[in-house]
């Protein structure tokens, strides 16, 4: 082996070797199922100005439990969702401190086609401009549960959303109401 040959796998090697110590001890590791994070409480409100697909102003109710969910019609991720979100306002529609808010950028004419095709009977939103700090991300869908202007939980990605943890913390939460 010359003595070039030698250099560039002793390069290698340690190249291999600094980048499994950096994905050992500085990499987190990658989870196989999303879980519920805590948020930080945001000092701007997290409250947004909506309207509802007829162009009606909405404003969020801050004495209920918000279920805020930001997602799209072209969105793979949250389509796989969306049947989930259905399934807990299904369970929490009719409860008098849940409120529910999914939220699209789309305008209507994109939006109620998909509601029509799909079968959802979902309180769906438009929100038009920035969005407060707390609830600003590139990534869609994401989602918040959201009591008194504190985010109590937040995700981003698809989630099952009638899964038992997300129960726990909203009857938690409606406990302590």
């Amino acid at each position: 082996m010359s003595s070039t040959t030698r250099k560039i796998s002793l390069f290698l090697l340690l190249a291999m070797a600094g980048a499994a110590v950096y994905f050992v001890f500085f990499k987190s590791p990658v989870q196989d199922s999303p879980q519920l994070t805590e948020a930080p409480a945001a000092p701007e409100s997290v409250y947004l100005p909506l309207t509802d697909l007829t162009g009606k102003e909405v404003a969020m109710d801050e004495n209920k439990i918000a279920f805020v969910n930001v997602w799209a019609t072209w969105c793979g991720p949250c389509n796989m969702e969306m049947p989930s979100i259905q399934t807990l306002y299904d369970k929490y529609k009719d409860h008098a401190k849940v409120a529910f808010y999914i939220i699209s950028d789309e305008d209507a004419e994109t939006v109620n086609p998909f509601i029509a095709r799909k079968g959802y009977n979902l309180p769906f939103y438009q929100y038009a401009g920035p969005y407060p700090g707390a609830l600003d991300g590139n990534a869609i869908p994401r989602t918040y549960i959201i009591y008194k202007g504190k985010i109590l939980t937040q995700e981003i990605g698809a989630s099952q959303w009638d899964r038992p943890e997300v129960i726990e913390l909203i009857e938690k939460q409606l406990a302590e109401i």
